[in-house]
């Protein structure tokens, strides 16, 4: 059996600051670091002590600041891929989102969408965005550890769950798999009918316990 944890970064600086993430490279607030953390010891509670583990993480300073929370539990160290990195915005990448939002040209309803030019100088088609996030996680699926962790971003999760079902690229145009920051996504392979499950999509009950937590020390 085979369970992939698929993470996206908790808060950035660049949600606070209200700009266009993308590849700019923005890191954890605290309240993000502390998220991090949460997300950790959520993982450790449902992976066997013992257990193979593995750890993918995209190179970005906010992603890599989660992976090294969830490295120090496992006593594991991150492998960095590139291609697990958000969806690039090209020029817009650090701006203020109001400028994104001025200039972005959403794709057709009915046409042609993963190769859509979305009005961003340098900016990556969804059609690239997808090719890469489709290899890098056939590199993974090809090792055979039964338990993976992948850090990844929220626009990047989309393609991460769409591959483990087996999508076909050229289907993906209409697919958003829509989750929070901070959240645990758990797929799973069994051993018999090698079905690929979807357990859970963007969980966060994790960071529900912690800002619970947060609160009940606030009145002590």
């Amino acid at each position: 059996m085979r369970t992939i944890y698929a993470v996206t970064h908790p808060e950035a600086t660049h949600h606070v600051e209200r700009v266009v993430g993308g590849w700019h490279d923005s890191q954890l607030t605290p309240v993000g670091l502390s998220a991090a953390a949460s997300i950790a010891q959520a993982l450790r509670a449902q992976i066997p002590d013992g257990a193979d583990v593995e750890l993918f993480s995209s190179d970005l300073r906010r992603t890599r600041q989660t992976a090294e929370k969830v490295a120090e539990l496992f006593g594991v160290k991150p492998i960095l891929d590139r291609r697990l990195r958000e969806k690039s915005y090209g020029e817009a990448g650090g701006r203020p989102q109001e400028w994104l939002d001025r200039r972005f040209i959403p794709p057709p309803a009915v046409g042609e969408r993963l190769d859509h030019d979305e009005g961003l100088e340098g900016a990556e088609t969804r059609a690239v965005l997808a090719q890469r996030i489709y290899a890098a996680m056939n590199e993974i699926l090809q090792r055979p550890c039964e338990h993976q962790i992948i850090v990844t971003h929220g626009g990047s999760l989309t393609f991460v769950v769409a591959s483990w079902i087996k999508m076909p690229i050229e289907a993906v145009g209409y697919a958003s798999f829509r989750v929070p920051s901070g959240s645990i996504t758990t797929l799973r392979e069994d051993d018999f009918f090698h079905y690929r499950t979807v357990v859970n999509l963007g969980d966060t009950r994790h960071l529900a316990a912690k800002a619970a937590e947060m609160k009940g020390e606030g009145k002590r």
